[in-house]
Protein backbone atom coordinates (compact mmCIF):
# COMPACT_ATOMS: atom_id res chain seq x y z
CA UNK A 1 0.00 0.00 0.00
CA UNK A 2 1.39 3.39 -1.04
CA UNK A 3 1.54 5.71 2.14
CA UNK A 4 -1.04 8.80 0.37
CA UNK A 5 -2.58 9.42 -3.08
CA UNK A 6 -2.25 12.28 -4.33
CA UNK A 7 -4.92 14.33 -6.05
CA UNK A 8 -2.58 17.58 -6.85
CA UNK A 9 1.00 17.34 -8.18
CA UNK A 10 2.83 13.92 -6.63
CA UNK A 11 5.78 13.76 -4.07
CA UNK A 12 9.17 11.65 -5.43
CA UNK A 13 9.35 11.06 -1.79
CA UNK A 14 6.45 8.62 -1.67
CA UNK A 15 8.26 6.01 -3.59
CA UNK A 16 7.81 3.72 -1.14
CA UNK A 17 5.31 0.60 -0.40
CA UNK A 18 4.34 -0.12 2.98
CA UNK A 19 3.02 -3.63 3.93
CA UNK A 20 0.04 -5.00 2.63
CA UNK A 21 -3.47 -3.60 3.95
CA UNK A 22 -5.73 -5.61 5.62
CA UNK A 23 -9.09 -3.93 4.27
CA UNK A 24 -11.34 -5.99 6.28
CA UNK A 25 -10.00 -4.90 9.83
CA UNK A 26 -9.14 -1.09 9.18
CA UNK A 27 -12.82 -0.72 7.60
CA UNK A 28 -13.70 -2.56 10.89
CA UNK A 29 -11.85 -2.10 13.94
CA UNK A 30 -14.84 -3.85 15.58
CA UNK A 31 -17.27 -6.09 13.72
CA UNK A 32 -19.18 -7.61 16.57
CA UNK A 33 -20.50 -3.99 16.90
CA UNK A 34 -20.27 -2.89 13.40
CA UNK A 35 -22.78 -2.99 10.45
CA UNK A 36 -22.71 -1.94 7.27
CA UNK A 37 -26.33 -0.33 5.83
CA UNK A 38 -26.99 1.49 2.19
CA UNK A 39 -28.12 4.79 2.27
CA UNK A 40 -31.64 5.90 0.93
CA UNK A 41 -31.77 9.44 0.33
CA UNK A 42 -29.78 12.56 0.29
CA UNK A 43 -30.47 13.93 3.81
CA UNK A 44 -27.10 14.10 4.53
CA UNK A 45 -25.45 15.38 1.22
CA UNK A 46 -23.71 18.03 3.38
CA UNK A 47 -21.49 15.31 4.93
CA UNK A 48 -20.47 13.58 1.70
CA UNK A 49 -22.68 10.94 1.82
CA UNK A 50 -25.32 10.11 -1.24
CA UNK A 51 -27.90 8.23 -1.68
CA UNK A 52 -26.82 4.54 -2.74
CA UNK A 53 -23.50 5.09 -0.38
CA UNK A 54 -22.65 2.58 2.03
CA UNK A 55 -22.86 3.46 5.93
CA UNK A 56 -20.19 1.67 7.95
CA UNK A 57 -21.70 2.10 11.95
CA UNK A 58 -20.31 1.08 14.65
CA UNK A 59 -22.63 0.49 17.66
CA UNK A 60 -19.56 0.57 20.36
CA UNK A 61 -18.44 4.32 20.14
CA UNK A 62 -20.26 7.13 22.00
CA UNK A 63 -22.09 9.61 20.01
CA UNK A 64 -21.12 13.19 20.47
CA UNK A 65 -21.90 16.48 19.08
CA UNK A 66 -20.95 16.80 15.58
CA UNK A 67 -20.70 13.15 14.86
CA UNK A 68 -23.68 11.50 12.28
CA UNK A 69 -25.01 8.42 13.94
CA UNK A 70 -27.95 6.29 13.43
CA UNK A 71 -30.81 6.70 15.39
CA UNK A 72 -34.26 5.42 16.23
CA UNK A 73 -36.81 8.51 14.30
CA UNK A 74 -40.49 8.03 14.64
CA UNK A 75 -39.63 4.24 13.76
CA UNK A 76 -37.61 4.56 11.10
CA UNK A 77 -33.66 3.58 11.27
CA UNK A 78 -32.41 7.10 10.04
CA UNK A 79 -28.76 8.44 9.60
CA UNK A 80 -28.34 11.96 11.04
CA UNK A 81 -26.14 14.43 12.72
CA UNK A 82 -26.15 14.94 16.06
CA UNK A 83 -26.16 18.56 17.50
CA UNK A 84 -25.90 19.76 20.90
CA UNK A 85 -27.12 23.27 21.32
CA UNK A 86 -26.85 25.00 24.52
CA UNK A 87 -28.92 21.94 26.52
CA UNK A 88 -30.69 20.79 23.75
CA UNK A 89 -29.42 17.91 22.13
CA UNK A 90 -30.79 17.39 18.35
CA UNK A 91 -30.89 15.54 15.27
CA UNK A 92 -30.54 17.34 11.75
CA UNK A 93 -30.33 16.89 8.50
CA UNK A 94 -27.36 17.73 6.52
CA UNK A 95 -28.96 18.69 3.64
CA UNK A 96 -29.53 22.97 3.41
CA UNK A 97 -32.63 22.03 1.70
CA UNK A 98 -34.18 19.85 4.44
CA UNK A 99 -33.99 22.24 7.60
CA UNK A 100 -35.71 20.29 9.92
CA UNK A 101 -34.69 19.09 13.34
CA UNK A 102 -35.60 16.68 15.95
CA UNK A 103 -35.02 17.18 20.04
CA UNK A 104 -33.88 13.98 20.75
CA UNK A 105 -36.11 14.09 24.11
CA UNK A 106 -39.27 14.59 21.79
CA UNK A 107 -38.62 11.53 19.60
CA UNK A 108 -41.42 8.31 20.51
CA UNK A 109 -38.25 6.27 20.56
CA UNK A 110 -35.08 8.32 20.32
CA UNK A 111 -33.00 5.71 20.15
CA UNK A 112 -29.24 6.88 19.12
CA UNK A 113 -28.69 3.41 18.15
CA UNK A 114 -24.85 3.80 16.36
CA UNK A 115 -22.25 6.17 14.92
CA UNK A 116 -21.31 6.50 11.63
CA UNK A 117 -17.66 5.32 11.36
CA UNK A 118 -17.07 5.98 7.68
CA UNK A 119 -19.03 5.70 4.25
CA UNK A 120 -18.25 4.28 0.56
CA UNK A 121 -18.76 5.56 -2.56
CA UNK A 122 -18.59 3.69 -5.76
CA UNK A 123 -17.20 5.72 -8.17
CA UNK A 124 -17.21 3.12 -11.10
CA UNK A 125 -20.47 3.39 -12.17
CA UNK A 126 -20.39 0.07 -14.13
CA UNK A 127 -18.80 -1.67 -11.27
CA UNK A 128 -21.40 -1.01 -9.30
CA UNK A 129 -24.33 -1.72 -11.52
CA UNK A 130 -22.64 -5.33 -11.74
CA UNK A 131 -23.41 -5.95 -8.09
CA UNK A 132 -27.23 -5.38 -8.34
CA UNK A 133 -27.86 -8.09 -10.79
Amino acid sequence: MLPTLCAGFPSPAEDFIEGALELPRWLVPNPPATFIWRVRGWCMKGAGIHDEDLAVVDRSLSPSSGAVVVAVVNGEMSLKRLVMTGNRLALTFDNPEMDQDFAVEDLEEGLLWGVLLLSVRWHHVKARASLKR
